[in-house]
C-alpha cells in the first residue's frame, strides 16, 4: 500500500501568501497526476476554499471525522474541475471533547493511504493550531516574503520544525524592482531564514484575480505564480527544476 507524504505549509506571521501557495502547489500536483488532499488547518479562518475555487464546497471538516462523526471519505470534497484533487476544511471553532494534536496525526494516518500528498495550510504563528498542524508531518515549507519582518520570523518558526527532516524555504511574492532597490538577493533571504530554498514566486494579480472568480490559478494561467507553483510540485515530486529567473 503506498504511503503518502503529509507536508506542512507555514509561515512565522500572516499576510506572506500561506494559503494560496498551498492551494497552488496541491492543484499543480493533481495536473501532474498526483491523487492529493489539501488540508485547511487554520480553525475559525480557513480561507483554503476560496483560493481553490471551492467556496463553501465541504460541508464536514476534520474535526467531523477525528471525532468519529463520518468517514473520511465522506468528509473531503472533489473539486469540481481538478480530477485527483480534495479538500478537508477547519472547523469554525473546535468541540470541547477535541483530542488535539493525536487526534490530528490519527486523521493524517487515514489519508497517507489515499493520497500521494496531504498538503496542510497551518495558521501563522506559533501557537496551537500550529503545533498540531505540524505534530503529523513529513516535511515542512517556510513560506515568507522578501522583507526583514517577514524573513526573521521566517527562522523563529525554523526553530520550532527541529523534529522534521526536511524543511525548505518558499520566498513568495517577489517583486524584482524592489529587490532591487533594497539590495536584497535570495541568497540573503536564504541566509536570514537558515533554510534551503525549494521556489521562488513572483508577485501577480492573476492569484488574486483567480480566487474572486471562483476558479484554481492554474486553470486561468500558466506564467507567473502559476508556473512557479508547477515548478514546485515538479519538485517535490522529485523533479530537478531550475528556478524561475525573477531578478
Amino acid at each position: 500500500m503506498a504511503v503518502g507524504t503529509v507536508i506542512v505549509i507555514t509561515s512565522g506571521k500572516g499576510g506572506t501568501g500561506k494559503t494560496s501557495l498551498a492551494g497552488g502547489v496541491g492543484s499543480a500536483l493533481a495536473l501532474q497526476g498526483k491523487r492529493v488532499l489539501c488540508i485547511d488547518g487554520d480553525v475559525g479562518l480557513r480561507n483554503l476554499d476560496i483560493t481553490l475555487g471551492m467556496t463553501d464546497a465541504a460541508l464536514m471538516d476534520f474535526s467531523d471525522v477525528i471525532s468519529g462523526r463520518c468517514e473520511l471519505d465522506r468528509a473531503v470534497a472533489p473539486h469540481p474541475t481538478v480530477s485527483n484533487l480534495y479538500l478537508l476544511t477547519a472547523p469554525l471553532t473546535l468541540p470541547e471533547d477535541f483530542p488535539g494534536e493525536s487526534g490530528f496525526r490519527a486523521l493524517l494516518e487515514q489519508a497517507r493511504a489515499s493520497y500521494d500528498f496531504i498538503l496542510i495550510d497551518s495558521p501563522a504563528g506559533l501557537g496551537p493550531g500550529f503545533r498540531m498542524a505540524v505534530s503529523g508531518a513529513d516535511r515542512a515549507i517556510v513560506v515568507a516574503v522578501s522583507d526583514p519582518s517577514s524573513l526573521r520570523d521566517a527562522q523563529r518558526v525554523v526553530t520550532q520544525l527541529s523534529n522534521l527532516p526536511t524543511v525548505h524555504l518558499v520566498v513568495n511574492r517577489v517583486k524584482r524592482r524592489l529587490l532591487r532597490r533594497l539590495g536584497t538577493t535570495i541568497d540573503d533571504a536564504m541566509d536570514t531564514a537558515g533554510l534551503p530554498l525549494l521556489g521562488l514566486v513572483p508577485e501577480d494579480p492573476q492569484v488574486l484575480l483567480a480566487a474572486s472568480s471562483g476558479r484554481a490559478l492554474l486553470q486561468t494561467s500558466q506564467r507567473g505564480a502559476a508556473q512557479a507553483f508547477g515548478n514546485i510540485a515538479r519538485r517535490l515530486a522529485g523533479e530537478t527544476v531550475p528556478l524561475m529567473k525573477i531578478w
